[in-house]
């Protein structure tokens, strides 16, 4: 392994399905694949064991799924750099959602193209949170319905309620999927600013990274499925 190298776990209960991802991350000259399981207790002491950047995870495993393996990998204070990429079907809405609540850091659907796999395991293992976004606004639509009356920007949530005024637009866009550098140019900022404003609403919120705060935009009424940049 040289300098710089990103260092995968594969974790997916079908045998092809691994041994083609194997075949995928292994041809990149960036990344290595350190270890395979079938079943999120595999994937939880392989990741242990030879500490990851990053978790390529699938949700319906044996014995321990992908959600309750995430849930523990985040939790683990000797696994803080580990990251978890979930890969789902269309059919694993509501799991995909919890994957976020239990701390991935992005998802992707499984017919994803290989370049972008690749692309996603690099932005994942340099810290950054990534969100599919063909299937983003259909599960969030979907699994994150707003409760009867109540509209955007009426958040019930005390803390994203303490927010301030410039923070609450921040986390608004962020809950539509917008980049810093996209949230910046929409409200007059640079994006180094809006970096700062997105770091200090996680360090308010107790968020671990940016899909949570998708899912805390969502539940507490800042965004509403369907709605647009018109409403700002």
């Amino acid at each position: 392994m040289t300098a710089g190298t990103l260092r995968v776990v594969l974790a997916d209960d079908q045998h092809l399905v691994r041994s083609a991802f194997a075949m995928l991350v292994g041809s990149a000259p960036d990344m290595e694949v350190v270890g395979e399981a079938a079943d999120g207790q595999t994937a939880l002491e392989l990741t242990r064991a030879t500490r990851p950047d990053v978790v390529l995870m699938d949700i319906r495993m044996p014995i321990l799924d992908g959600i309750e393996a995430t849930r523990l990998i985040a939790a683990d204070p000797e696994l803080p750099g580990v990251r978890v990429l979930v890969l789902t079907t269309y059919e694993d809405d509501e799991n995909v959602v919890a994957a976020l609540r239990a701390g991935a850091g992005g998802f992707l659907v499984k017919d994803t193209r290989p370049a972008e796999l690749l692309a996603a395991i690099r932005t994942i293992g340099a810290g950054e949170a990534l969100l599919s976004p063909g299937p983003t606004a259909r599960l969030i639509s979907r699994v994150l319905r707003m409760p009867a009356g109540r509209t955007a920007g009426e958040p019930e949530s005390v803390l994203v309620a303490e927010l301030s005024a410039r923070e609450r637009e921040v986390l608004t866009l962020v809950g539509r999927g917008l980049t810093n550098a996209e949230i910046g140019t929409l409200l007059g900022l640079s994006p180094l600013t809006a970096k700062t404003h997105v770091s200090r609403i996680m360090s308010k919120l107790g968020a671990r990274d940016r899909p949570q705060l998708v899912v805390i935009a969502y539940e507490s009424g800042l965004v509403v499925p369907g709605d647009d940049l018109s409403s700002m």
